[in-house]
């Protein structure tokens, strides 16, 4: 049986430095298969919405996160904290609270900046809001990638840095085998 890691980028840009690192993990292992999980069209959370009919959008959010096997979420950090695309996203997976798609899930973290120190404010904090729900984070693992631009070659398409590139591979390597090795508690 093949596994999936569903890829959720914390920014909407287009070719966001983020985004290219999150592509660079599909060319890494073969063993397991990647699905992009986008937030780009979901609404802003409101309860309104949600006691009604939820949103297509929300739907499909919803039911990519609950098709794949582990997630690993790819996401810069703005003004020293998560993107609010990204906790808007994990604020619609989070609902219901009883029956969310995200409680037990295996999630990693990864994050990519032009700045010095990676992402490792935002990943505090997205660590902190996935506690909250109930989420599984591979622990002991940090993946902050600082300097990004000087990574990414010249028309910012993919990733160049051979030390870079190794890093992920171990991080990924190391997801993969907890997915695989690790029981789930309930």
């Amino acid at each position: 049986m093949t596994r999936t890691i569903g890829l959720i980028c914390g920014s909407l840009r287009e070719n966001s430095y983020n985004r290219i690192i999150a592509q660079s993990l599909t060319d890494i292992v073969d063993s397991y298969q990647f699905r992009w999980i986008e937030i780009n069209e979901l609404p802003l959370f409101n309860e309104d919405l949600e006691i009604s009919d939820a949103p297509e959008a929300v739907i499909s959010f919803k039911s990519a996160i609950q098709d794949v096997d582990g997630i690993i979420i790819v996401s810069p950090e703005y003004n020293s904290g998560i993107p609010g695309v990204l906790k808007n996203a994990l604020d619609w997976a989070s609902r219901p609270r009883e029956s969310s798609v995200l409680t037990k899930k295996p999630v990693g973290l990864i994050g990519a900046t032009p700045g010095g120190l990676g992402t490792a404010f935002a990943q505090m904090q997205i660590r902190q809001v996935l506690e909250a729900m109930e989420v599984h984070v591979l622990p002991f693992q940090k993946m902050l990638i600082s300097q990004v631009h000087k990574k990414i070659d010249s028309d910012r398409k993919v990733l160049t840095d051979d030390k870079t590139k190794r890093y992920l591979e171990r991080y990924l390597q190391q997801f993969i085998h907890w997915i695989d090795h690790t029981p789930v508690l309930d």
